[in-house]
């Protein structure tokens, strides 16, 4: 190491732990998995300080690269984490049985907030994620490193010990397939921080606090998705989505609230019902109307988010 003492690194190391653990979050689906990969990345940049040489890498780019190839030694031999509309068709049967998956490792959402900044956002959208999934592992890091982290093709090649050819020619790969997995999605999206967008959500909330199936189906959009990992049924069109709000509403019946919450850089909110926390939901939003609703119930999920097991007052 050219600079600095040991305890100067890690007062160091530790500034990037958080954008750390969102890009092996982007590469993993899993928060919990992308955490214990930081920590090793921070042992291992450790147990390397004496080889580092800060005029060949900043310190940041010398992190990305120990984690990217945690993160895709982690990787092998891995199934993806998918939502319930990577892998089939949606239901058209609102009384089919809700029966959880858990043998599937599903994608998990990643804890955000409005004052985190754009950076730290950018590239961190659900349907992002869920698509990024579906690559293989080593177009999943070129993606992300070039398109949302902008890494130039050179540092990208030095990171994975490849050509700059070749990270070329797997980021024309990835873009191909993420285009193949998720038409609307795009590697750089904006960040949904508009008021409106929150607005949105909010009219939804409160629709939602009152069982209203009619003013949640004049929120959506005409092909509006709603997914509930680890349930691996989804639906597609307001139709479906208000028939299956309908039969929810029955059976949990209509004493509703919610809190506010921000995951993936878009607006959420946790439900209660009769007072007890029951769901973590996250929404997309476009032109005004949701777009999708995703539909967490994993308690490992709430923990992630530090919610409350009864509704606050």
């Amino acid at each position: 190491m050219t600079t600095g003492a040991g305890g100067d690194l890690a007062e160091r190391l530790e500034p990037h732990r958080r954008e750390l653990v969102a890009h092996c979050y982007r590469l993993l689906g899993s928060v919990h998995e992308a955490e214990d990969l930081v920590q090793e990345t921070m042992l291992r940049a450790w147990r390397a300080r004496d080889r580092y040489d800060e005029t060949r890498a900043s310190l940041r780019t010398w992190l990305y690269s120990i984690a990217t190839n945690a993160c895709l030694t982690a990787l092998e031999g891995r199934a993806r984490r998918p939502l319930p509309s990577g892998l089939g068709v949606p239901s058209e049967d609102a009384e089919a049985p809700l029966t959880p998956s858990f043998e599937v490792p599903w994608l998990q959402p990643f804890p955000t907030d409005p004052a985190d900044t754009v950076e730290a956002r950018t590239g961190l959208r659900l349907a992002l994620i869920a698509a990024v999934q579906v690559l293989p592992p080593r177009q999943r890091a070129v993606l992300v490193l070039r398109e949302v982290l902008r890494f130039s093709a050179a540092e990208v090649a030095s990171m994975l010990g490849a050509s700059v050819a070749s990270v070329n020619s797997a980021l024309q790969r990835a873009r191909a397939g993420l285009t193949a997995a998720e038409p609307t999605v795009s590697a750089v999206a904006a960040v949904p921080d508009d008021p409106e967008v929150r607005a949105v959500v909010d009219r939804y909330a409160r629709a939602f606090e009152a069982a209203d199936v009619d003013g949640l189906v004049a929120l959506l959009t005409e092909d509006a998705v709603l997914e509930m990992p680890p349930v691996p049924l989804w639906y597609r069109g307001r139709a479906d989505y208000g028939r299956f709000m309908a039969r929810l509403f029955v059976l949990r019946g209509a004493d509703w609230g919610t809190v506010p919450l921000w995951a993936n850089g878009q607006p959420a909110f946790a439900a209660y019902s009769a007072g007890r926390l029951h769901t973590l939901q996250v929404f997309e939003v476009d032109g005004g109307r949701v777009a999708r609703t995703v539909v967490f119930q994993d308690p490992r999920v709430f923990e992630l988010f530090g919610l409350a097991p009864a509704l606050p007052r």
